[in-house]
């Protein structure tokens, strides 16, 4: 018999390296309680949450809890079926609503996850013989997408609106294009220069998708994205994000003003054949997604955190994955996975929670600690977070610039 996991063994070997150096695994911690958008208990301590993207802080929001706690009431725990059969409620009926409010379009539609919604959008759009056009460094769910739509895929270099241009020029010009970006990049935190991609893919003849998963809820004078911070809304043709993030729930999603959108309800099988999202679920969406459009307090908040932490960072020495503060997403450069391995656990036995970050989610050779910010932490648990960083690079012996 082949054993069909024989091809992992090189990863297995790695992690069990690092359990038998004495160092926690770093995959899968157990929060056994959760008291507010910035505080959990892990391994029994009050630990400060550093690296869960929930963004503006909407997980604990009594409006939001509310909302789901009367859908659980009204209409049960779950749907059983997908949308075009019996699992399209009134609630997610309302939660496209609030979707097209929040960003001025006229349709939405909602999926199980944000990987579900690149996968379903990308691959539905892009079939044989088109061409998706993406960012080296783009999503796991949007590389997922172009494989499922067989379309030929075309790489450009990261952020690099040169090697783009190029790239569109070598292609047919009657073929379907579609240009894949994202606003926010999740790993080193950094943004896309859209409105020169835009141009430069509109002048090609190609379609335009962002994923905003990142962005949503604080980029942009409504807090749309990073598409609406550069002035691009009625340039993108598709806009992609999820409920994960800022909306503190679950589920995914794709805005269009495109006036055959509708269709794509009928053909994208990651919508036809997944069951629909829980009620209440999409009750706390909507709810959320409704106070996110009147948060600028929870956005200033936020970036005044970032701010913070990303220069605190930099004053101590620490290489940071960019220059200034671009995003809510701090990338804590580390020279190896030992290394990153014994920083993530001194920090989580300070009381400090981050992601521990490794190939193939980052580019080859690169680790690193993700910090994502929330715009409920207080000044002073960033500057615990600052001391935990500084005493961790100590105990480790890390080297600080």
């Amino acid at each position: 018999m082949i054993d069909l996991l024989a091809k992992f063994d090189g990863l297995v070997a790695e992690r069990q390296m690092v359990l038998d150096a004495g160092m926690r695994d770093p995959v899968g911690v157990v929060m056994s309680e959760v008291l507010s958008p910035t505080e959990a208990i892990i391994q029994g301590r009050k630990t400060i949450l550093m690296g869960t993207y929930n963004y503006m802080g909407m997980t604990f929001d009594p409006d939001v809890i509310a909302a789901g706690e009367a859908a659980l009431r009204d209409f049960g725990a779950g749907t059983t079926g997908s949308r075009v059969l019996n699992g399209t409620y009134a609630t997610h009926k309302d939660c496209e609503a609030a979707l097209c409010e929040f960003y001025g379009t006229k349709y939405a539609m909602v999926f199980s996850t944000g990987y579900q919604a690149n996968l379903g959008i990308v691959s539905t759009l892009a079939g044989r013989g088109d061409y998706v056009i993406l960012d080296a460094d783009s999503h796991a769910s949007i590389y997922d997408g172009c494989s499922m739509g067989n379309a030929d895929v075309v790489r450009f270099r990261h952020n690099s609106v040169e090697d783009l241009e190029k790239r569109l020029r070598r292609l047919p010009a009657d073929a379907g294009k579609l240009v894949v970006l994202e606003g926010v990049y999740s790993m080193l935190g950094d943004i896309a220069p859209l409105a020169e991609m835009v141009r430069v893919a509109k002048a090609a003849g190609a379609m335009v998708l962002v994923d905003e998963a990142h962005a949503m809820g604080f980029f942009g004078e409504h807090g749309r994205g990073v598409t609406e911070a550069a002035g691009l809304e009625d340039q993108v043709d598709f806009i992609v994000g999820t409920f994960s993030k800022s909306v503190g729930t679950v589920g995914g999603f794709c805005v269009s003003n495109h006036p055959k959108f509708e269709a794509l309800r009928l053909v994208c099988r990651p919508y036809v054949f997944t069951a629909a999202l829980p009620p209440t679920v999409m009750a706390s969406s909507a709810a959320s997604i409704r106070k996110l459009m009147h948060n600028a307090d929870k956005r200033a908040a936020l970036w005044a955190a970032t701010r913070g932490m990303h220069e605190g960072l930099r004053a101590r020495g620490f290489t940071l994955g960019t220059e200034t503060a671009e995003s809510a997403i701090i990338a804590v450069m580390m020279p190896d996975q030992v290394t990153t391995v014994r920083m993530w656990q001194a920090l989580l036995e300070r009381g400090v929670y981050v992601n521990f970050a490794r190939p193939p989610a980052t580019p080859m050779g690169t680790y690193l600690l993700r910090c994502s910010l929330c715009a409920a932490h207080t000044a002073e648990q960033v500057a615990t977070i600052l001391a935990a960083f500084e005493a961790a690079a100590a105990e480790v012996g890390l080297q600080l610039s």
